[in-house]
């Protein structure tokens, strides 16, 4: 049993110790709570905490991180649980530390383009009061609603805009954290320009809460975009998703260039909820949106689709004609993640450099399709940035375990592929448990054991999300 578990189970005083530290109620160890807290989307791995905290201030996280250190206790952060690497699964007696509470918004400042906020803000919620104020935060992906501003942080979340828009570590001007030593670092102060050496905001960011906690955001915002408009395009085979790209990126400056499989696209029409976006039926299908700013931008648009059907490379398209038609043709590349959930997909998050895309994903299917005869494979993803969603479903009669222990025996073959590609083998979820053990494909030795030294200068206790990005 692992000790932190072992200490809250037989010394009660330090559950009581714990709830001194934040406000009445905030401290939970009922089942239904801790099986709650304990998971994000990821269903390998079965939660076991031993307790969850809400923290509802940065002197709170603080107080709780020192206790940890004192008591040698491990703590996990939660955020909206929506990841897929399992970085905020707790399954070892952990105390979790939920920043639900923590979701205030602080500051705007319209000069800088800055919004301030507290961890728990929910994406959708930041984007929504961008958009009052007469501005933009581009980072965008399916779980916005129920994701957080921390969560994104800990994950350097990417999504469906990156090849506009980049990344989110992009979009954080500065933080404030709680290191695992229990002290409260300001990084960057919010500034653009700062070469005072070492910028340890970017160390955070990605870090999945291994170095500490952030307890407040300052994020940049960016002018709306104007009469954003999509394209989905139905092309004869992958190959042709390339030329499109650069076809299209040769003309308008693309906001989303993304790809689905007519099996994702199977999916998302049996909902019953989503419209066709055409007729013809074709292997592979392309989503690509631009600002359609002027009367000449949409000409160019509709006259780069000509030629690309001239070329052969697309069969058929439809391009939005108003907001409601553009939202109904994301839905076909947005829905797939939650809909295909019910599956229990096993997932890979992988990415190469764009030019690589196309060899590489050929060779993927090809280790899949060997492997998993009897299984279905959907693919898609943000091909426009190299990234690509690769989703093995699970046959409704297979039992989870045998399925996940069937699917593991070809993370070799893949990750090797990821390699010898100079990939990486987490693009935008994380390490967490889920890609803990294959980070040797993506970083070499050496690398490893400097991340390791960093994390011992923030964390010498290990208390920090311990076992997650690299084992004890």
């Amino acid at each position: 049993m692992n000790c932190s578990r072992v200490l809250l189970m037989t010394q009660p005083a330090l559950i009581d110790e714990l709830k001194s530290l934040v406000e009445p109620g905030k401290v939970l160890t009922d089942a239904d709570s801790l099986e709650t807290y304990g998971k994000d989307w990821t269903r390998q791995f079965a939660p076991a905490p031993s307790a969850i905290v809400f923290p509802k201030t940065a002197e709170q996280v603080q107080a709780i991180v020192r206790w940890a250190n004192e008591h040698k206790i491990a703590l996990v952060p939660s955020g909206g649980r929506t990841g897929l690497s399992a970085a905020a699964v707790a399954m070892n007696g952990e105390v979790v530390v939920s920043f639900d509470y923590m979701n205030q918004i602080l500051e705007l400042n319209v000069t800088d383009r800055t919004v301030r906020c507290q961890p728990g803000v929910v994406t959708k919620q930041l984007q929504n009061f961008a958009d009052e104020n007469g501005l933009y935060y581009p980072v965008d992906f399916a779980s916005s609603g129920s994701s957080q501003i921390g969560g994104n942080i800990g994950t350097n979340a990417g999504g469906i805009k990156v090849i506009r828009y980049g990344m989110t570590r992009n979009w954080v001007s500065g933080l404030k954290v709680v290191t695992g030593k229990g002290d409260i670092l300001e990084l960057n102060k919010d500034l653009i320009k700062n070469a005072t050496g070492y910028d340890l905001r970017q160390l955070f960011i990605g870090s999945e809460g291994t170095l500490g906690f952030v307890v407040e955001a300052t994020m940049r915002l960016d002018r709306e975009p104007n009469n954003l408009t999509c394209m989905v395009l139905g092309t004869p085979d992958f190959d042709s998703i390339m030329p499109v790209l650069h076809a299209f990126h040769g003309k308008l400056d693309l906001t989303a260039f993304e790809f689905f499989s007519d099996k994702g696209l199977a999916h998302i029409l049996a909902r019953g909820d989503v419209p066709e976006p055409f007729e013809t039926k074709t292997p592979f299908y392309a989503l690509l949106e631009f600002e359609a700013s002027n009367e000449e931008i949409a000409n160019q648009a509709l006259a780069t689709f000509e030629h690309c059907v001239e070329q052969g490379w697309v069969v058929d398209g439809v391009m939005s004609q108003s907001k409601q038609q553009l939202q109904n043709l994301w839905k076909l590349r947005e829905y797939l993640s939650e809909t295909i959930s019910h599956y229990t997909p096993y997932k890979n998050d992988i990415s190469v450099t764009v030019s690589k895309v196309p060899a590489f994903l050929n060779e993927i299917d090809a280790i899949v399709s060997e492997d998993y005869p009897d299984f279905e494979v959907v693919w898609y993803g943000h091909i426009g940035d190299g990234n690509l969603h690769l989703n093995i479903l699970k046959p409704g009669d297979l039992p989870k375990e045998a399925f996940f222990a069937r699917c593991a025996t070809v993370n070799k073959k893949v990750f090797e592929t990821v390699e010898k590609y100079n990939g990486s083998i987490s693009a935008e979820h994380g390490v967490g448990l889920v890609k803990r053990d294959y980070l040797e494909y993506s970083r070499s030795p050496v690398e490893i054991e400097y991340m390791r030294a960093v994390k011992a200068v923030f964390d010498p206790n290990g208390i920090m999300n311990p076992g997650k990005i690299f084992a004890l």
